[in-house]
């Protein structure tokens, strides 16, 4: 498939659409460029908060964890209680409530790694952890949906360097997950299968986007993909969580993790931040044909750098790229551990 022209491309789980512009990759850059964020090296920091045995903000004393530890956020966004919420009748202020709770999830006490250093095995433990944790929540019946995900690098927000992630718990359904469930559930009415199964078909028989794969799960950068290295995990067997995954199957996960991050920071020999996080079925309320994925959402651009902007026509109209998804995934498959 070649196309060099302008052109749209729908998002399958959203509807949004994407304008590529192929023809601007050579267009000069005077913009912002990020002083690139260093690792420190130190496997204890004596003043990080997540680190084992250190002392929080709040007072409270970390324990002295050696694997995956998960404990209740500090400043959450979300309370599990509120006092009687009285939203306005008014059709032009709508509002609703909303409680949960939001929990952070250190990967290892090493403060030194990131997920792209840890071994297959340390993030197994990390998949784990996150099926506890979803197994926990998902029965909850004040709990619609659970979002686990990872912001990684002060460009992207994170507020500690320390390899973890993060799980918020909604009492509703969010709305990026509940758009996928509605077109994931149309297609499967009107056409009785999965639309990620049928997708990932599709990519494996075209292979261009296709960047590492082996017997359980695939990654690849999704056609529609709006961010310049964006990619999609998928599963080769039609799950709706984590809880579904046999061990084999987690192992499986794994091991993407484990290649794809650690292949995102060869692109440009610098950590690669972004924004990862994993969509599974809500937990109140059917979802036919849904498929549990992650996404990944990492900014950069030209170089460790240069980013990419959601400005603009982006804000205004629709999202736009330059880099081609499958010139994005020719480069990373370059580098592929």
């Amino acid at each position: 498939m070649t196309l060099i022209l302008p052109h749209r491309r729908q998002n399958l789980l959203t509807g949004a659409w994407v304008l590529v512009s192929p023809h601007r990759m050579g267009r000069p850059w005077q913009g912002e460029a990020s002083a690139l964020v260093k690792a420190d090296g130190l496997s204890h920091d004596p003043a990080c908060y997540l680190c084992a045995g250190n002392t929080r903000v709040g007072g409270v004393k970390n324990p002295n964890y050696k694997g995956v530890w998960v404990f209740d956020n500090d400043f959450p966004a979300l309370l599990s209680e509120q006092e009687a919420f009285a939203p306005s009748d008014d059709p032009l202020l709508v509002e609703a409530p909303e409680t949960g709770l939001c929990r952070v999830i250190c990967y290892t006490p090493d403060h030194a790694k990131t997920m792209a250093s840890m071994s297959q095995d340390e993030i197994a433990d990390v998949v784990q952890v996150w099926t506890q944790q979803w197994q926990d929540l998902s029965t909850r019946p004040d709990i619609g949906a659970v979002t686990i995900f990872e912001n990684r690098g002060a460009i992207m927000g994170a507020s500690n360097p320390h390899p973890h992630g993060q799980i918020w718990a909604t009492s509703s359904v969010p709305h990026e997950l509940a758009t996928e469930v509605e077109r994931q559930s149309a297609y499967f009415a009107a056409h009785g299968r999965a639309l990620l199964t049928d997708y990932l078909e599709r990519e494996l028989e075209v292979g261009a986007r296709i960047i590492y794969a082996n017997e359980h799960f695939v990654a690849l950068v999704p056609f529609w993909a709006a961010w310049p290295f964006e990619t999609l995990v998928l599963p080769r067997r039609a799950v709706t969580g984590l809880d579904e995954l046999t061990g084999r199957e987690q192992q499986g996960l794994a091991d993407v993790l484990h290649h794809l991050t650690a292949t995102y920071d060869r692109v440009f020999d610098a950590p690669f931040p972004y924004t990862m996080g994993l969509h599974q079925r809500p937990t109140q309320s059917a979802a036919p044909g849904f498929v549990f994925h992650l996404h990944f959402y990492p900014p950069l651009l030209r170089s460790a750098s240069v980013r990419k902007f959601m400005v603009g026509f982006e804000m205004l109209a629709m999202a736009q790229r330059d880099l081609t998804p499958e010139a994005a995934a020719q480069r990373l498959r370059a580098v592929l551990v």
